[in-house]
């Protein structure tokens, strides 16, 4: 006699068949045109820091797979994805070396120590960033000119900078990003040249228009909750603007928190990452305004003219708690009665 078989099983049970490779390079695709502006605006320099960072991080995965003798990893996209956003956090003269070295921890550190692609608690490109910036506080902190005439035919003199040795900066000077020149000159750069990258700074604080058109391309492709950059840039827009309209001499425009640094990268995405973030709505617009009113606060009242890097870590070390505490009630119970 034939039997019929009743399969049951847990939501979702109409999917899009979209897999973590897909999305990952989806991301990749999102991310290309800002790393390609800022090829053109920073030249060879920019290029030997992306392609060495990128480089290490899928090395360092498929070796570190390899040794534990795991099936490699470096066909989702992730390593890959790690290694341009570190690259983009660094200076176009970055020394090859020590953007390897951060490679090799982004991935080691701040993400297969934790047990892999869905497991690492902090984002691990700003792992990396976080670790060269503690080694190598000098170097990270040495900037190029942007457009400069021999950019596609000479590398920054620091690029080729033997390890453990002291890179050269002859071709390269110290603060003088925007943020910095506020901070401590109270120089205000214009919000045209800060939307457009035409300012030193790193690789990625370039055309902040890619940076909008890549995150609007992966929320278009639902690869992206929305709700994260939106609440950070709100957040930093209305904390520095009432700041602005209490002492425009003091405190710096709300277009100027904006475009400036590194903000626009690490709202679109850093503090995106889907591991590193919340799930719940509400707990995602919380994440997403602590994030915000960190940037603001490191950026006014810290030794440090950016607050990006740690307030988007911080974010992801509070990410899990914010999603504990507003969990929703499940469908059909009721709330336990407070004991006497």
């Amino acid at each position: 006699m034939f039997k019929k078989t009743l399969h049951i099983s847990t939501s979702p049970h109409l999917t899009k068949g979209i897999g973590t490779d897909d999305i990952m390079r989806n991301v990749v695709w999102a991310m290309l045109p800002v790393a390609l502006y800022s090829v053109w605006s920073f030249g060879l320099g920019a290029l030997v820091v992306l392609a060495t960072s990128t480089t290490a991080c899928v090395l360092t995965e498929h070796f570190l797979a390899k040794i534990s003798k795991k099936e490699s990893t470096i066909s989702d996209w992730s390593a890959a994805i790690t290694g341009l956003l570190l690259g983009l956090t660094l200076p176009p003269g970055f020394p090859m070396w020590m953007a390897f070295l951060g490679g090799v921890v982004s991935i080691a550190l701040g993400k297969f120590v934790f047990g892999g692609l869905g497991y690492n608690v902090f984002n691990p490109a700003l792992v990396g960033r976080a670790f060269l910036q503690a080694a190598f506080p000098v170097a990270i902190t040495t900037w190029h000119p942007v457009y400069a005439p021999d950019r596609f035919t000479t590398v920054p003199s620091a690029t080729f900078t033997a390890p453990f040795m002291e890179p050269s900066t002859v071709d390269a000077f110290s603060g003088a990003t925007p943020l910095s020149a506020f901070k401590f000159d109270h120089v205000v750069t214009n919000s045209y040249d800060l939307a457009l990258g035409l300012i030193p700074g790193s690789t990625g604080e370039t055309c902040a228009a890619l940076i909008l058109l890549g995150g609007l391309y992966l929320i278009a492709r639902n690869m992206m909750n929305w709700r994260i950059p939106a609440s950070i840039l709100l957040t930093v827009f209305l904390l520095s603007g009432a700041l602005y309209l209490a002492n425009k001499e003091a405190y710096p425009s709300p277009d100027f928190m904006l475009f400036s640094g590194g903000l626009m990268l690490g709202a679109v995405f850093m503090a995106t990452d889907m591991v590193g973030s919340p799930v719940m709505p509400a707990a995602v617009w919380l994440y997403g305004a602590l994030i915000g009113v960190l940037v603001v606060v490191i950026r006014i009242w810290g030794g440090l003219p950016e607050g990006v890097m740690y307030a988007i870590l911080l974010g992801n070390a509070v990410a899990p708690h914010l999603d504990n505490l507003i969990r929703p009630r499940v469908y059909g119970t009721v709330k336990t009665a407070k004991k006497s």
